[in-house]
């Protein structure tokens, strides 16, 4: 027997149906069916696709992730679900099967930012989080600097991304390469074997004019169309566009203000512990830039590895785990779905 919170987890923002089931700190089933490929040929994700598809796969994956972990429904002793932010048809869906759950068990039902879940699940690979944490999430929505002093309670926004996150700019930059959806592994992929100093793409936000007013912000608008203009010259002039230079250059610049503008907001906020999380955390040369520069200044980097960082049950479980532990209120059964749910606001 253990004191350790059994919670079943729902995620639905996007496009990724995810059942987590986890244990205190301990990840016991970790189920997702993606609809990405019914989003493929659109180059991006349709929201009602998205919707639809969760429907379908709700009970499944359930039932799968259940399965994975020996468990019966009726054995959690919680149920959380992402509530906000993310697309709103997709979110209902989630947010309602969780109700529906929570009633028909007698548990208590908890509603967990998406966000904050990014920075949660870390505890499955890594164990507790120092407290505080900067937690930098960077995703195909998201580009946010948080200073974290408690993850069911105390997060604070340092910076945000004011035009296209880094995964959004990720996916323009593919489809302007000719690269399948979603772009980040694609363009990882092909950076590997091209040159990050070949092409000299701009850096948003790092100049002294910047600094001043968006010192922890991001924007990575300017470096999108300046891809798409050397692109379109090359192709202008009838020269072959060289595809690995491309994505290595610009993931050069994408990773270089990342990790220049973390490591900054740790200094100066006197956290000795970076914590990546998000879809593009699974990004090769982000992580290895990011452990490099924070060497030195001593700062410790945490990732969890690219499953987790991804979209996905277990990281909405393991921030409801951490919320029973804490003795947290739950959420109301009226609880709503709300798709610009701000990170300040980590359970409703």
């Amino acid at each position: 027997m253990t004191d350790e919170p059994l919670v079943l987890g729902i995620e639905t923002s996007c496009d990724e149906t995810g059942v987590g089931i986890v244990r205190g700190h301990t990840l016991l089933a970790d189920a997702v069916a993606s609809s990405v490929d019914e989003h493929a040929r659109f180059g991006g994700v349709v929201p009602e696709v998205a919707s639809r598809a969760h429907l379908e796969a709700m009970v499944p994956t359930i039932e799968r992730a259940c399965e994975t972990a020996g468990i019966t429904p009726y054995d959690v002793d919680a149920i959380a679900v992402t509530s906000g932010p993310g697309l709103a048809g997709a979110l209902l869906v989630g947010v309602a099967a969780a109700k529906a759950l929570a009633i028909g068990l007698g548990k208590p039902l908890y509603g967990v930012n998406h966000l904050a879940s990014h920075v949660a699940v870390d505890q499955l690979e890594h164990g507790p989080l120092p407290e505080p944490v900067l937690a930098m999430l960077v995703s195909g929505g998201h580009s946010s600097l948080l200073r974290v002093e408690d993850v069911t309670t105390g997060v604070t926004p340092l910076g945000a991304t004011i035009d296209d996150a880094a995964g959004e700019a990720f996916d323009k930059v593919a489809r302007l390469l000719s690269l399948p959806f979603p772009g980040g592994p694609h363009i990882d992929r092909e950076a590997r074997s091209g040159s990050s100093v070949a092409i000299d793409f701009p850096r948003g936000l790092t100049s002294r004019k910047d600094l001043e007013r968006h010192r922890f912000d991001f924007s990575f608008s300017g470096l999108k169309t300046a891809v798409a203009r050397w692109v379109e010259a090359r192709e202008r002039s009838g020269e072959p566009v060289p595809v690995a230079n491309v994505a290595a250059s610009f993931q050069e610049a994408v990773c270089d203000v990342l990790v220049r503008k973390a490591l900054d907001a740790a200094t100066d906020q006197g956290i000795e512990d970076l914590l990546i999380g998000g879809g593009v955390a699974a990004n090769s040369r982000l992580r290895a830039m990011a452990e490099s520069r924070a060497e030195p200044l001593g700062i410790r980097v945490r990732v969890p590895r690219p499953g987790l960082c991804t979209d996905n049950g277990a990281m909405v479980a393991a921030l409801g785990a951490e919320m029973v532990a804490r003795g947290r209120t739950p959420s109301a059964l009226d609880l709503p779905a709300d798709s610009s749910q701000p990170v300040t606001s980590v359970l409703v």
